[in-house]
């Protein structure tokens, strides 16, 4: 073997210095989120340190307000919708690039994708500037629309990969006993990718319920709570309230990633001990 130079020996091992970026990456992320629950307890509508007191009053004005009530309730339904549709749109265009070829299927996949790419204020424009062309009125169902069509690149990531290793030889034999591609789908292909499918829906929830730009672009006189809440960052009376319902959202959004991330993680080690 031959021994190392004495350059790398200066540069040493590069674990050391990755995991360090790595940390003050993760530390520079969330450490200000995690003001977002401390703040909310405060007794005080002011953001600053010291802290007042402890209270928990904010959490009840939070949900006393009726119209954040209703903001809440729109994002929830928005987010339902679209993660749904998306996940159903993802499967299909997940099937057929997995499944079949057909000319210039790159081109269409980078099509789909291309929502990922552009700066969101410029789909939020485009999107706004086709609506009203179309005279469509602006409300919940514009700014479903918009989510949809944002959602559905992640969705169908998800399911590529899911799909991508799936043995079709399973469906062929399915096929070949007599079952109907629909019921082959059912029965054989639905189980094995509702891990990626479940994981690809509370992804796609996720990312419509915290939309803001498309949602502040398409909205009428309904908007959702990303929206309602930027609207109440002029008041500070209103403030402590929206940090309350913050953190209750932060801690749902981190129970739902990891629930994804779990599922997830369940299909990859089903499909490895079936190639096994």
């Amino acid at each position: 073997m031959t021994k190392p130079t004495r350059a790398a020996k200066r540069m040493g091992d590069p674990g050391g210095f990755l995991a360090i970026f790595a940390l003050a990456y993760l530390l520079f992320l969330y450490v200000p989120v995690l003001f977002l629950p401390v703040f909310s307890f405060n007794d005080s509508i002011f953001v600053t340190f010291p802290l007042k007191g402890f209270t928990t009053k904010w959490y009840e004005q939070a949900f006393a307000d009726q119209d954040m009530l209703r903001a809440l309730t729109a994002s929830l339904q928005v987010g339902a919708i679209a993660s749904v549709t998306a996940t159903i749109l993802g499967l299909l265009g997940a099937k057929a690039v997995t499944r079949y070829r057909m000319p210039g299927q790159n081109v269409v996949t980078g099509l789909i994708m291309m929502p990922l790419f552009i700066p969101e204020i410029m789909l939020g424009i485009a999107l706004l500037i086709l609506v009203n062309t179309l005279f469509i009125p602006l409300g919940l169902f514009t700014i479903t629309i918009g989510h949809i069509m944002l959602c559905t690149p992640f969705a169908m990531a998800v399911l590529t990969s899911r799909l991508d290793g799936f043995d079709k030889s399973l469906e062929e034999a399915s096929m070949d006993l007599g079952e109907s591609p629909w019921m082959t789908f059912w029965r054989v292909t639905f189980p094995l990718v509702a891990p990626g499918i479940i994981s690809s829906m509370l992804l796609s929830f996720i990312v419509s319920f915290d939309e803001f730009l498309l949602s502040f672009f398409l909205q009428g006189q309904q908007p959702t709570l990303p929206v309602y809440i930027w609207s109440q960052l002029r008041f500070p009376n209103k403030l402590p309230g929206v940090l309350a319902l913050g953190a209750v959202i932060l801690i749902v959004s981190c129970i739902l990633v990891v629930i994804a991330e779990w599922v997830r993680q369940i299909g990859t080690d089903e499909r490895k001990v079936g190639v096994a």
